[in-house]
C-alpha cells in the first residue's frame, strides 16, 4: 500500500483520538498498522524496541533461563517511553503507539515461573510509571496458525523458534485481559482476515469504523477479501 492510498481516508469532520494503543500477540501486525495509522493522521509513533534487547534472542532459544531478564528489559524500556511521553507538553504531537504498559504484567504471567514472578512484582512495585491513558485502544485477534505464518513470512532468524503452544498461551492470556479492560474505549478487531498492509479498502473501512468510536467496547468482525 503506497502513502497515498493510505492517506485516501476522509477524515473531513472527524474527531481523531489523540492517542491510540494498537495491542495484540506477536505476529498479528501492531506495528504495521501503528505506523498507517501514523501516516493517515501525521502523528508520532511510539513503538516498542524489540531489537535492542540482548537477551530477547536467549528468551527464543531456551525460555526458561532467559525469561527474567528479558521481561525486565522490556519493563525499564517501556517505563521509560512512557514516562517520557508524560513529560512532553500536552500540544507536542499526539502519538500511536504499539504497546501498553498493561502488556508487561501479561507478558510476566505467561513466561515467568512462580520464583522469576515475585522478583518481578517486587521490581514492578517500586517503580514510577506515569503512564498515558489511552484515547482508544485496538485489540488485534487473530487464530495460532495466522499468527505462525505471519511470524514466519517476517522472516526474524530468532523468532521461527516460537512455539504454537506458547503463541496459544499468549492468546488466552490476551482474551482474559481484554475482557475485564475498560481503562479506555476498546476497539477488538477480528485481524485474521484483514490486510491492511496491502488492501486499501481493508484499510480505509476498519480506520472509518475505528473513528465511530466514542466509548465503551467495540467488535470488528469485517468478512474475508480476497488479498492483494
Amino acid at each position: 500500500m503506497s502513502e497515498h492510498d493510505i492517506q485516501q481516508v476522509d477524515l473531513q469532520g472527524q474527531t481523531i483520538p489523540r492517542y491510540i494503543a494498537v495491542e495484540g500477540p506477536i505476529g498479528v501486525g501492531k506495528t504495521s498498522l501503528a505506523r498507517r495509522l501514523a501516516l493517515t493522521f501525521n502523528y508520532e509513533t511510539l513503538l516498542e524496541r524489540a531489537e535492542d534487547n540482548p537477551f530477547l534472542e536467549k528468551f527464543y532459544a531456551n525460555e526458561k533461563n532467559a525469561a527474567l531478564p528479558t521481561q525486565l528489559f522490556f519493563l525499564f524500556q517501556r517505563m521509560q517511553q512512557l514516562n517520557a511521553l508524560q513529560q512532553h507538553d500536552m500540544f507536542e504531537p499526539v502519538r500511536v503507539a504499539d504497546f501498553l504498559l498493561e502488556k508487561d504484567r501479561l507478558f510476566a504471567q505467561v513466561v515467568l515461573d512462580e520464583d522469576a514472578l515475585r522478583i518481578y512484582h517486587q521490581v514492578y512495585d517500586h517503580l514510577t510509571i506515569d503512564a498515558p491513558k489511552p484515547d482508544l485502544v485496538i485489540y488485534l485477534q487473530a487464530p495460532v496458525q495466522v499468527l505462525t505464518e505471519r511470524i514466519q513470512r517476517r522472516g526474524v532468524a530468532f523468532e521461527q523458534t516460537i512455539s504454537a503452544a506458547y503463541l496459544e498461551e499468549l492468546n488466552q492470556a490476551y482474551t482474559r485481559f481484554f475482557h475485564y479492560y475498560d481503562a479506555a474505549p476498546l476497539l477488538i478487531v477480528n485481524a485474521a482476515d484483514i490486510d491492511w498492509v496491502n488492501n486499501p479498502d481493508d484499510y480505509r473501512n476498519l480506520v472509518q469504523y475505528m473513528l465511530t468510536i466514542k466509548s465503551g467496547r467495540h467488535y470488528y468482525n469485517p468478512q474475508p477479501t480476497m488479498l492483494r
